[in-house]
């Protein structure tokens, strides 16, 4: 018999291609989204439940309808220099849909979840690559919202409810199919804005930084492509099958790219110019952050098959170049012709 997982936030970035890989292993994934950063038609792989997770009524029927074997939780606010700027606006939605979350699961007995969690809880690290047992200082209310929602994880494993917390890196690329790709408006996420910008949608790209301590003065990040993301979530729930308590696993490609790195590996992908403003550094952005995935490789038995960073900028390109038509747009301008001058800090 088909098992069911209900996937908030699965009309998302992250979570449709979940969704995906729930359906090529056997599940039915079930879709509870209140669209407001996801999208109608990325549900494509089981039935979608329009709702918030915060309101427990809508949840509850949903749960009772739908009879889940497991959930897996993407719903949230992302952004993380939005955190800094309007914190009661993660903490009141972040925490809350988490709270409600695992009081309808015990309310219907259901005890396996798989949460989507982010790097942020670890704030700046003391070494390079982190481990899973690295101290976790968030920086930002964003990364406090995923560090306190793991604890409530932790928590519930002592009322029956085991989960898998997934401490992802960056999320980059699109489904090599071509089916599902990035959107989130505004958009935030540096690949689509540096893709928007060789494409013409955009006059040039912000590039928060330039005097970090790092080769090039701007902030490292690992990026993971989003199909190997999803296909961990599918590895984490078979996990729960035979594990109990809660668990916490990185997943990041164990490689850093800077932000001077991502533009570079776009312009040779697009052979296009991206020209570039530099700002100030943004409040609360660490300077460095790469996984070390050693655990989630020997636990989960993941493998990347897309670690490479021009591989995942070209499938994200080929999903825009599909969806936008940006093949009929003008190219972008020299990089650095017509940039702002940037104003000393010091």
């Amino acid at each position: 018999m088909q098992k069911t997982v209900v996937v908030t936030g699965g009309a998302g970035f992250i979570g449709s291609h979940v969704c995906k890989e729930l359906s090529r292993a056997g599940y039915l994934p079930v879709v509870f989204d209140n669209l407001s950063n996801g999208h109608r038609e990325s549900v494509r792989w089981g039935p979608l439940t329009v709702g918030d997770v915060a309101d427990a009524e809508a949840l509850l029927t949903a749960f009772k309808v739908h009879s889940p074997h497991a959930v897996i939780h993407l719903a949230g606010y992302i952004a993380a220099g939005e955190s800094v700027e309007d914190p009661a606006k993660y903490y009141g939605n972040n925490l809350r849909t988490t709270l409600m979350l695992l009081e309808v699961m015990r309310e219907t007995k259901v005890s396996k979840i798989v949460f989507s969690s982010s790097a942020a809880v670890y704030g700046t690290p003391d070494g390079i690559p982190i481990k899973e047992t690295a101290p976790m200082l968030p920086t930002n209310p964003y990364g406090h919202t995923k560090l306190m929602s793991e604890q409530m994880l932790r928590d519930h494993s002592n009322c029956g409810i085991s989960s898998i917390s997934l401490r992802y890196f960056n999320a980059a690329g699109a489904d090599p199919d071509g089916e599902l790709g990035e959107r989130h408006e505004p958009e935030t996420h540096l690949i689509p804005l540096v893709l928007e910008t060789a494409a013409g949608l955009r006059s040039h790209v912000d590039v928060f930084g330039d005097h970090y301590p790092t080769p090039d003065g701007t902030c490292i990040r690992d990026y993971i492509h989003v199909s190997d993301l999803a296909r961990a979530h599918v590895l984490a729930l078979k996990r729960l099958e035979n594990a109990d308590g809660a668990m916490a696993f990185n997943l990041g490609n164990g490689n850093g790219f800077s932000v001077l790195d991502v533009i570079s590996a776009a312009e040779q992908v697009t052979g296009r110019n991206v020209p570039v403003v530099i700002r100030d550094p943004r409040p609360g952005d660490p300077v460095t952050l790469v996984a070390d995935a050693t655990r989630a490789r020997a636990e989960l038995d993941w493998r990347q098959e897309f670690g490479d960073l021009e591989i995942q900028i070209r499938h994200a390109w080929n999903w825009h170049l599909r969806t936008a038509g940006i093949r009929t747009l003008r190219p972008a301008r020299n990089r650095r012709a017509e940039v702002e001058p940037r104003i000393a800090t010091n």
